[in-house]
């Protein structure tokens, strides 16, 4: 069983598809970072950069204690290995998919971020700010859907972690200021990806787990989200 330290946002959604591609017993530990829960004294001893997710994997291969993971890259690559789905074992197609995988996590996952924040939160609109971070979410787009001109999936001819780390980064276009007919391979493979059966178990836990995603963001969860704790 692996415990799910999880909230309703992409990094979240990320581990929650690969545990259930890789059909994975998980249970979910709700986080709710706008009300705080991430500086919870215990949340803080499995993940202590107060970020989602985390797991804790009280069956890991070796045997031995749980074991606790944060950071969602590196939890995708320890499920990939502990399974041995998704992620090659050796060899220059495992690089591939990691070096996308790690594209995400360096690149698109904190320039779309950006993007949101001085789009959507940012209590002053900066317009220097909000061109710069919609034209570098533009670019990686961009460099995606060369990549997908190329290959049927991110990482190759197999669906991988890279998939399932860049896909929720796709979902919220719109909110991107981003259109993806000006990438048609890219949209290929989001309508692909969208429509697999564990992409859609994965998102439809937002109507459990917060049904109010999306709705405007209060005073709090301002706090919580872009304080200085």
């Amino acid at each position: 069983m692996i415990d799910l330290y999880y909230w309703t946002t992409p990094n979240g959604h990320k581990i929650s598809i690969m545990l259930e591609e890789a059909k994975l017993a998980y249970r979910i530990k709700p986080i709710n970072i706008g009300r705080g829960e991430q500086f919870d004294p215990e949340f803080l001893t499995i993940a202590p950069n107060n970020r989602i997710p985390a797991i804790v994997d009280h069956a890991p291969n070796d045997g031995g204690q749980p074991m606790a993971l944060f950071e969602s890259g590196a939890i995708l690559e320890y499920l990939a290995d502990k399974t041995g789905q998704f992620l090659p074992t050796e060899g220059r197609e495992r690089y591939v998919v990691l070096q996308w995988l790690h594209w995400q996590m360096g690149g698109l996952g904190p320039m779309a971020g950006q993007n949101h924040h001085f789009c959507h939160y940012a209590p002053q609109k900066i317009e220097y700010a909000i061109e710069r971070y919609v034209r570098e979410t533009n670019r990686l787009y961009s460099v995606l859907d060369q990549r997908l001109s190329q290959q049927h999936y991110v990482g190759g001819d197999r669906y991988s972690i890279a998939d399932m780390a860049i896909y929720p980064w796709i979902v919220p276009w719109e909110k991107q200021r981003q259109t993806l007919e000006e990438f048609p391979d890219l949209e290929r493979w989001f309508e692909e990806v969208s429509q697999r059966p564990a992409v859609r178990k994965a998102y439809a836990l937002v109507e459990d787990i917060n049904p109010q995603a999306g709705v405007t963001m209060d005073d709090e969860a301002r706090k919580h989200l872009f304080g200085n704790r």
